[in-house]
């Protein structure tokens, strides 16, 4: 019985050596989880770019965000130089499957082919010949690149520091007047719908929420850990001190 399952098991393995064999692994199969949790985004980018925009792309520069937090990947054309570089969001990236780390690095590498081949540089441009290669990439790896890859459960989560305004927009769509973001910097002048909002608006934005137990170290705590024996060495060169000034006062009383 024993020879039996050990024969039947050897025959299946064959079998899907054989299937496996035949039918090479989608970029995207649920089987690049456990093989490669983690991979390397500069090879993963490599291998795209041959298997896909024909080597093309071999001098763009990618590489992980650690503080994008609004959009999942961005690719930036820098200078006049004909420099273009791809970030890809890791707090967003990181929560989300294999895939998806895919999908976003191809989306935005065909925003890529399209500066170095074009000088298009219009990163929220997905007219027809942008489509064009995400239709003909998702046809021949599998993949279900889109349009938009904003991740809006994520980037919500990272959006801690809240504000309101006490105006009329506080009754508008589709915000209510809120403003939230992932860093500590209040609606001002800074932001380009400011002018806008102070127009038709005009209301005072308060601050009513940020992440617990943000911003409670006090300044006299940050001092003693910059310089621990900062007490200590001022307490020793009082007491020095006021020796030194008992001698030269009562120098006969000893």
């Amino acid at each position: 019985m024993e020879d039996e399952d050990f024969l039947l098991a050897l025959r299946l393995q064959e079998q899907f050596d054989q299937e496996t064999a035949t039918r090479p692994l989608s970029i995207v199969d649920a089987s690049w989880e456990m093989l490669d949790p983690n991979p390397d985004v500069r090879a993963m980018f490599l291998q795209f770019s041959d298997q896909f925009f024909w080597g093309k792309l071999s001098g763009v520069e990618v590489k992980w965000s650690p503080r994008m937090t609004l959009c999942a990947g961005v690719c930036s054309y820098e200078g006049r130089g004909g420099l273009c570089s791809i970030r890809l969001s890791e707090p967003l990236l990181k929560l989300r499957p294999r895939k998806d780390l895919v999908q976003t690095l191809l989306h935005e590498m065909i925003h890529a082919l399209l500066f170095v081949t074009q000088n298009n540089r219009d990163r929220d441009g997905h007219g027809p010949e942008f489509c064009n290669h995400m239709n003909r990439i998702n046809q021949a790896s599998g993949t279900n690149i889109t349009i938009y890859h904003s991740f809006h459960d994520e980037v919500d989560m990272y959006r801690q520091h809240w504000w309101r305004c006490n105006g009329p927009c506080q009754n508008r769509r589709p915000f209510f007047g809120y403003v939230k973001r992932a860093m500590n910097r209040s609606p001002s002048a800074r932001d380009p719908w400011w002018a806008e909002h102070q127009r038709t608006c005009g209301g005072t934005y308060t601050k009513i929420k940020e992440p617990e137990n943000y911003g409670k170290t006090g300044k006299s705590d940050k001092k003693k850990d910059k310089n621990p024996s900062y007490e200590s060495s001022k307490n020793s060169n009082f007491t020095i001190y006021c020796t030194l000034l008992f001698f030269w006062l009562f120098p006969y009383c000893v």
